[in-house]
């Protein structure tokens, strides 16, 4: 387990209280039933910025504090505890850490200020198909005069619908990974066209079709044809943070449902008592700790500046198994009510499934887990 220090531990504790006063389940509902297709309340998002939550890994010459990976880990996991919904992992982690990597100076003077602000909500936009894969990236960019054309769909883009500012995956030649370019794109850029998403987990995702869309030579995110270079890294801090929200989401899942065994009875008995539902929940409370350890090490490998792609997989592989299995578990130990859409045994399933899906499955990243090491 990683030592905070006391800055870490007053970031986490704070995010602790804040999230359980004003960004309960019980907002998560509010947001679903409104109807409203909205996917977050901007005023939170904007008090999220405010408490400096959005900056946290921002350079400080950039408006944010330079805290790292890890500390911004702490914020998500806290998150993933109330299902809060907003557009930190779209824009404060795998947006920020794009600009961060691959931005020219004035892309970074231009953008990461506001999103060290919470003034905007910027995306990764990646995905073609109902599986992540972004070696077969398909959106065409050709040169036009001085600048670009964009022709292509990219769908389950986190945040999209809101989006500011888009960074496209594009093919500008090539196959796989070579030929791959980034792209800065404005959310409401002519030949722009957006469609709402509506996701089991009510988080923000939208299909995004672009046609003709025509920017410039500067809209260029690092080198032309070598933005794998900027994306796999990009990528990997997602999935790292991701794991980080799912381990919040996966140890309030397992404390909600300890706190049933040793409340409800059954023939006379807590059922905290019977054996065999004490195997399950030692089994949980074990394979959440080794995900936490697996997660910390994603993280702390990124602060350090080492190749976190083994590490970044096997966290979110580990992640989407405990999520996948202490959200079962919630509902089944929960009995009838868990099967309610009053209880939130249900919210806590839901996430857990669009989350193991979003930026790789367990399959694909025990595959490249292997081929990373040499297997």
């Amino acid at each position: 387990m990683a030592v905070l220090n006391e800055e870490q531990t007053m970031l986490r504790d704070a995010a602790r209280e804040w999230t359980q006063e004003n960004a309960p389940t019980t907002a998560l509902r509010k947001l679903r039933d409104g109807k409203s297709k909205a996917t977050f309340h901007a005023p939170t998002w904007a008090e999220m910025g405010q408490m400096g939550w959005a900056g946290v890994i921002v350079p400080e010459e950039h408006g944010g504090s330079a805290f790292g990976y890890l500390s911004l880990g702490l914020v998500l996991e806290e998150t993933g505890r109330t299902l809060a919904a907003s557009p930190l992992i779209s824009t404060a982690l795998t947006a920020a850490s794009a600009l961060m990597l691959g931005g020219s100076d004035p892309q970074k003077a231009e953008w990461l200020p506001r999103i060290a602000g919470g003034e905007i909500v910027a995306t990764l936009a990646v995905d073609e198909g109902s599986h992540h894969a972004p070696e077969k990236t398909a959106l065409k960019a050709e040169k036009n005069g001085g600048g670009w054309v964009l022709n292509g769909t990219k769908t389950f883009v986190l945040d999209g619908e809101a989006a500011d500012l888009l960074i496209v995956a594009a093919r500008t030649s090539g196959k796989g990974t070579d030929g791959i370019t980034l792209f800065l794109v404005a959310g409401d850029a002519p030949g722009v066209i957006r469609s709402h998403l509506s996701l089991a987990d009510s988080r923000g995702a939208a299909k995004i079709t672009f046609e003709g869309v025509e920017v410039g030579a500067d809209a260029v995110l690092g080198e032309a044809d070598k933005g794998w270079a900027v994306l796999e890294p990009t990528l990997d801090r997602a999935r790292a943070g991701l794991a980080a929200e799912m381990l919040g989401t996966a140890t309030q899942a397992f404390e909600i449902t300890l706190e049933y065994l040793k409340t409800r009875t059954q023939f006379g008995q807590v059922i905290g008592t019977f054996q065999a539902l004490q195997h399950r929940a030692a089994k949980m409370f074990t394979d959440l700790e080794m995900t936490r350890s697996c997660v910390e090490a994603a993280l702390e490998a990124i602060d350090a500046g080492q190749d976190a792609r083994a590490t970044a997989s096997l966290a979110k592989a580990r992640a989407n198994e405990i999520l996948h299995l202490a959200s079962i578990e919630m509902v089944q130990m929960h009995g009838g009510i868990g099967m309610t859409d009053e209880h939130d045994a249900g919210l806590y399933m839901k996430r857990a499934r669009i989350a193991e899906a979003l930026f790789g499955g367990t399959t694909y990243h025990r595959d490249r887990y292997g081929r990373v090491l040499g297997f």
